[in-house]
């Protein structure tokens, strides 16, 4: 597990861990019940405050990705397939606005965009 940290972009270092996290998670890098390194050694691997990485486990704890065992650490959740579909819905809504906000300015129609949309999603346009 390769956590990248980038200092510029205004993306807290939490929630670059959280993001990251999570996509390993829903990518299935990380399995339903594997350990999670611990607080203290990520913030050493990673060179950065054990507040930032205990901030982002608690995120990703209230969320439903990992649990925490007392005396044991962190683990993957239990798959919730409802919020592994949501979160992925999120994520996909959160660029595809982004996309469109880049096509109205550009002055793509909703019928180009769809199409565009439709080719990258490997489907035949109708």
């Amino acid at each position: 597990m390769d956590i990248i940290i980038r200092n510029s972009g205004g993306v807290p270092i939490y929630d670059q861990i959280t993001q990251q996290m999570k996509g390993f998670i829903l990518r299935g890098e990380l399995k339903e019940g594997e350990a999670l390194p611990s607080m203290r050694l990520l913030a050493r691997d990673l060179r950065i405050s054990v507040i930032t990485t205990k901030r982002a486990y608690e995120e990703l704890e209230r969320e439903g990705f990992i649990t925490t065992v007392p005396g044991k650490g962190c683990f993957v959740a239990p798959r919730n397939l409802e919020l592994v579909h949501e979160e992925t819905l999120r994520r996909a809504e959160e660029h595809l606005s982004q996309a469109v906000d880049i096509a109205r300015t550009g002055g793509v129609t909703l019928a180009e965009l769809t199409e565009t949309l439709n080719l990258l999603y490997g489907e035949e346009s109708s």
